[in-house]
């Protein structure tokens, strides 16, 4: 017979883990796709520029006044690798997703280039399991969380793996529902009367029958879609997890009919008035979470994450100017490892420990995003098979004055993006310490240096004046990747990899 001392023993236990539950925050990563550092109404920069009066993204601001803005933060220049990092913590240069994935396997994405190959890269993105080929093995974030007894939701676009491994679904990953979620990188459509592209069977958003030939936008649908489960896991008291992974911005451009008519009005083109509605639309995705949050008393215990996984799609010449939007003062976009392609707008917000109405010009990427959130959810002895790059920025969050002067931030991009000619859309590298930023041009086999603080727009090519600066930095961009054994492209004319960045300075 257990004795009653025993039965009570129990009952403290489970009363005290359930409490330790309580107290541990829920956790909402918010990110958009393909959102430049200039498409809001919120500036990242020292000014408000004409691009930021043009949005309206109110919950933006309201984030941003309620927590810590960063005016340093980087993705990748594409989609996939960005998530990628995101859910492993590893650098693109470890983890070799260098580019997005397609829908099926075993494709590549890379547009085909006259000089270069694209070399092994790990095309069809991760997996949580082991020998899968050419995708990157990895113990996923929802996976530590849902360990640790958080309950874990994915709302939007997942795009982690190609169609056909395990990483394309999200219940594999360790999230407990998948609303909407599979291989593909952008929906067929955002319209209910399209029934957002079902009848496309590689880029139909699944899942989502009951808002078809309603007038419900894709964006909306996804937010009661999350805020429903969000509300089904009231009662078990657990804290959650919810990785807010909205389609939007991404092509198709399509106008949510609730903001489009404002941007028309303002004398915008009908593509940038779609893509502006979109935008909008997103941002009140973001208010209608926060209300939500407000509404039911949980917004003290939750933090907020805002980030975009890489810059806008500013298209490169000969569409000058682009379509629909454009990254300036920030060079180039979404493709490029210049400023315009990996900086990104971000907020965080935590009641219990962000001082509100604080900027953190600490630069941060995006692999940081994993060691923090474990961190905040109190998982101190993740069990992972990977080697971890990020470096949590809780420190940050409670001390925004902090900063730190010698990390070295990596971006590696072996890959032609399609669109063109234009800058650091093919085969780059690059790094960041402090207030320098090295390029690595790899077709050119060139190696540019820019002072950030001083040229924003990456517009004056220093190096000449500095070679001690740009030796240093090559060397310690080569060292970097080669500790990561990465992938370099092969040139076609010898059929070997080309040059390290320090080889171009000995």
């Amino acid at each position: 017979m257990i004795s009653l001392k025993r039965i009570f023993c129990c009952l403290a236990i489970c009363s005290a883990l359930q409490a330790n539950a309580q107290q541990r925050p829920n956790i909402i990563v918010f990110l958009v796709d393909d959102m430049g550092w200039q498409d809001t109404s919120e500036p990242f920069w020292t000014q408000t520029t004409p691009l930021n009066k043009r949005y309206r993204t109110p919950n933006m601001q309201r984030l941003a006044r309620q927590g810590m803005k960063f005016t340093n933060a980087y993705a990748t220049p594409v989609c996939t690798p960005t998530r990628v990092s995101l859910m492993t913590g590893m650098n693109v240069t470890r983890h070799k997703v260098t580019n997005w994935t397609n829908y099926p396997r075993d494709k590549r994405s890379d547009a085909k280039d006259s000089t270069l190959l694209s070399g092994n890269w790990n095309l069809n993105g991760m997996s949580p399991v082991p020998g899968i080929p050419n995708t990157v093995y990895a113990t996923p974030l929802p996976k530590l969380l849902a360990q640790a007894g958080y309950y874990t939701i994915h709302c939007g676009k997942a795009h982690y793996a190609s169609n056909g491994t395990p990483g394309a679904d999200p219940l594999a990953m360790g999230y407990a529902v998948n609303i909407a979620g599979h291989a593909a990188g952008h929906p067929a459509s955002y319209l209910p009367e399209k029934q957002y592209g079902a009848a496309n069977a590689s880029h139909g958003v699944p899942g989502l029958e009951e808002f078809y030939n309603t007038d419900v936008f894709l964006t909306e649908a996804l937010t009661r879609k999350a805020l429903a489960a969000i509300e089904q896991n009231r009662a078990a008291k657990k804290p959650f997890f919810l990785y807010m992974a909205q389609y939007a911005v991404h092509v198709p451009l399509e106008a949510d009919k609730r903001f489009y008519q404002h941007y028309i009005d303002q004398g915008l083109s009908t593509e940038e008035a779609k893509y502006a509605s979109l935008v909008e639309g997103m941002d009140k995705s973001l208010g209608d979470i926060m209300d939500y949050l407000e509404r039911e008393g949980m917004a003290k215990n939750t933090v907020v994450m805002f980030m975009s996984d890489n810059g806008g799609l500013s298209l490169a010449p000969p569409r000058t100017p682009p379509a629909h939007t454009q990254n300036l003062p920030l060079k180039a976009g979404k493709g490029s490892v210049y400023e315009g392609g990996i900086r990104e707008p971000m907020i965080v917000s935590w009641p219990a420990v962000i001082k509100p109405g604080t900027v953190a010009a600490q630069p941060v990427i995006i692999e940081d995003f994993f060691p923090s959130i474990l961190e905040m959810a109190g998982v101190k002895k993740p069990g992972m098979v990977q080697q971890v790059d990020g470096q949590s920025f809780l420190p940050v969050l409670k001390n925004n004055a902090l900063k730190t002067k010698d990390r070295l931030l990596v971006w590696h991009y072996p890959h032609r993006w399609t669109q063109g000619e234009g800058p650091g859309l093919h085969f780059f590298s690059a790094a960041r310490k402090g207030d320098w930023k090295l390029i690595y041009d790899q077709r050119k086999l060139e190696l540019h240096l820019y002072n950030l603080k001083d040229d924003i727009g990456e517009e004056n090519d220093v190096a000449a004046q500095n070679p001690a600066i740009t030796k240093a930095l090559a060397k310690e961009l080569t060292d970097y990747m080669g500790k990561r054994n990465v992938v370099m492209p092969i040139s076609k004319l010898t059929g070997h990899p080309v040059e390290w960045p320090s080889e171009l300075v000995e």
